[in-house]
């Protein structure tokens, strides 16, 4: 049965730029409001919460430093002060560090699996018991994996650990929060040129060449998977590629 978003909640982490804002955005445009967090892109989210009142909906944002515990708190606390209730939690911040293998200092991996990892891990438990106080059909946890997850690799070693276990966080928090709270993924492919770096448009377009589909997607090929999985509610433990075939080779 698909559930329509009118007057939900959603928390999405990480929504005031790039994937996470058009995640917030896509949510706005069905109905929910949102709570946008964010790290340092404090105009940012200021234009954010702006474009997504602009569709008739309420938005607040709340910076957090998710790295710690204080962190996440600080967000949950944000929201029962504002909204009071949560129905969806997305799950998109992220850091991505560039590292070989046995160039990974300690701090390195312990920053990246704080984001990546135990954020996340941290949020869905604040996320479930919120959902549970207020509501007895529970919520939806979306987390945003990425190739990382599924397979090695080499130049991203400490970042592909951190999202391969928050897809088996995925997997067991769907094995553990129903019947009435979902958990699901998604794994975008090539859809943003990576953040920091002067690709061209001609580099970026070979890299979409390497697909089936041979191009590459939007930031909105995202949100709208995640807002799909949001809304379906027989989906729990799944993961939607959203990456023109990326994975097939």
């Amino acid at each position: 049965m698909h559930i329509k978003l009118t007057d939900q909640v959603a928390l999405v982490s990480g929504g005031a730029h790039r994937v996470g804002k058009a995640i917030a955005l896509e949510l706005a445009r069905q109905g929910a409001h949102v709570l946008v967090h964010y790290g340092t892109s404090a105009s940012e989210a200021t234009e954010t919460v702006r474009e997504i009142k602009s569709l008739g909906v309420d938005s607040y944002a709340v910076q957090a430093d998710i790295s710690q515990p204080e962190g996440i708190e600080a967000i949950f606390t944000a929201l029962r002060e504002h909204f009071g209730r949560l129905n969806i939690l997305v799950n998109s911040a992220a850091n991505f560090q560039k590292r070989d293998l046995l160039d990974v200092s300690l701090a390195d991996w312990q920053e990246t699996l704080a984001i990546n990892l135990t954020a996340p891990f941290l949020m869905t438990q604040a996320a479930a018991a919120l959902m549970r106080q207020n509501d007895p059909s529970g919520g939806v946890i979306v987390n945003i994996l990425d190739k990382g997850a599924i397979e090695p690799w080499p130049q991203y070693p400490h970042h592909s650990v951190s999202k391969a276990g928050l897809w088996m966080l995925t997997q067991v928090s769907a094995a553990s929060l129903g019947p009435d709270i979902r958990v699901n993924a998604v794994i975008p492919g090539p859809v943003m040129k990576p953040a920091g770096t002067n690709m061209t448009d001609a580099d970026w377009a070979k890299v979409g060449e390497r697909t089936p589909l041979q191009r590459t997607g939007t930031a909105e090929d995202v949100a709208r998977a995640v807002a799909y999985l949001a809304g379906e509610n027989y989906l729990t433990g799944t993961v939607i590629h959203v990456n023109g075939g990326e994975h097939l080779w």
